[in-house]
């Protein structure tokens, strides 16, 4: 069977497949939605009784050629930089950009893909996504440059106010001075 048929023959068994929940979720509000084997001697599930929820089982599982691949066909693999798309070949790998990857570096991983033709995963639009972030760094340039210009201007002010306070500290002490002067001067022998 070609893989489209593969793909095809897992989409509709994943349609079809239950949710694997574990015993008792719909009475206790403090268990997660989640599956755990039941381990009851006399529980129903676990016997597999008719009624009951279903237990995984590998009828369950995917055909094995296409285990593990996205819903197109492509083995997802994991980018963390620009130098890991060397290494991926566009018809059978389709990529996911890390979660720890910045924005400057997914801008450039995302370029590289759109040049090179390599799908992302993660990402459902590429030309929108670059429009965005773009768009947000210039907006967090634009607030850098106008919190720079501010503190340049702060400190213009600050240089101000300190020369006029030197200025002012120049001719009091000159006045202090004149006054001990007068106060020796007239000061009684």
């Amino acid at each position: 069977m070609p893989e489209t048929k593969l793909l095809e023959l897992r989409r509709r068994a994943k349609a079809r497949k239950p949710a694997f929940v574990r015993q008792d979720i719909n009475n206790k509000k403090k268990l997660k939605n989640k599956w755990r084997r039941a381990k009851g001697l006399q529980s129903k599930i676990r016997r597999g009784l008719k009624g009951y929820s279903r237990q995984p089982s590998r009828g369950f599982g995917s055909p094995a050629a296409v285990r593990g691949l996205d819903r197109s066909g492509l083995e997802p693999v994991m980018v963390h930089n620009a130098n890991m798309l060397s290494s991926i070949i566009k018809e059978i790998h389709g990529i996911i950009i890390g979660s720890g990857v910045g924005m400057k570096n997914k801008i450039e991983i995302v370029k590289i893909c759109k040049e090179k033709g390599i799908k992302i995963l993660n990402i459902k639009d590429a030309e929108a996504f670059l429009k965005d972030a773009e768009k947000s760094l210039e907006e967090r340039k634009q607030k850098s440059r106008q919190k720079e210009a501010k503190a340049k201007k702060e400190t213009k002010k600050q240089e101000k106010l300190d020369e006029k306070v030197e200025s002012k500290s120049d001719d009091e002490k000159k006045e202090q001075e004149k006054l001990e002067k007068d106060k020796l001067l007239t000061k009684r022998v």
